[in-house]
């Protein structure tokens, strides 16, 4: 309990915490604005238009801003004591090195397990609300039919969380573990959609974006990026992307001097 203590004052001590999860929490305010703007150039249109319409879930196109500052996050848990060497004075508390990982790991994904739920859930009933039985009806599924996939995709926060603790961890650098997390979920991605049939949808059947709806069942009618993987796979995946960075993070702290 004291290294939970102790990792709980560092990052509530910290100003970049606060942004991240500022940052996080207005992803609601950019689902709003998009529902705002979606729902005035639906009402302008022809009603011809209007029969054709349609529109994106934005729980899910908002859902960027929580997992890429959360994972940033995430990473600056661990590396900003790298850079002031705060590292070595926890290490020295905790000679195991593991707990302190671990500590960390506790912390940030409890936060991501409160921030990721109200963005997206935020977003769904703000934008339910505004856009109603506009663009086909798009918002008008019944709650439950979607609980499902709201729920996946917060979930997703916590493991972008995770994994660039992981990956600040492994790298111990800002600037190289935020590349490598934004170039693996959203720089990779473009590149395997433009991979040839069928290796677009094998590679990207693996992809982050394509896992909460491949667990729910639902990605065989919405995926963009592939769903040919069944839902207890795509489970192990998407734990598989949280947990074997921090795995192999702790393992090379207990190689290596702070």
């Amino acid at each position: 309990m004291s290294v939970l203590a102790s990792e709980w004052l560092k990052v509530r001590t910290v100003r970049s915490s606060y942004l991240a999860l500022g940052l996080s929490l207005g992803g609601i305010l950019l689902g709003i604005a998009v529902a705002w703007a979606a729902v005035g150039m639906y009402d302008s249109t022809t009603p011809e238009r209007q029969a054709h319409a349609s529109i994106a879930d934005l729980e899910e196109v908002v859902l960027i801003v929580p997992q890429l500052c959360m994972g940033v996050l995430g990473v600056l848990t661990i590396t900003s004591e790298y850079t002031t060497g705060l590292i070595r004075t926890s290490l020295a508390i905790v000679p195991r090195r593991w707990p302190v990982l671990a500590g960390k790991s506790a912390i940030v994904g409890l936060l991501s397990l409160v921030i990721g739920p109200l963005v997206v859930f935020g977003t769904y009933f703000a934008a339910r609300w505004m856009i109603g039985d506009r663009f086909r009806g798009s918002y008008t599924t019944p709650f439950l039919d979607r609980l499902p996939t709201l729920v996946t995709s917060s979930l997703s926060v916590v493991v972008f969380a995770l994994l660039g603790l992981g990956l600040g961890a492994i790298l111990r650098s800002t600037a190289g573990a935020i590349t490598l997390l934004v170039g693996l979920v959203y720089v990779i991605p473009i590149i395997v959609g433009n991979l040839p049939e069928p290796w677009s949808e094998r590679v990207g059947s693996v992809q982050i974006g394509a896992l909460p709806r491949e667990i729910t069942g639902d990605g065989l009618t919405h995926s963009v990026y592939g769903s040919l993987l069944p839902p207890a796979a795509a489970a192990m995946v998407l734990i598989a992307y949280a947990v074997l960075p921090l795995l192999a993070g702790a393992w090379l702290m207990r190689r290596r001097d702070a």
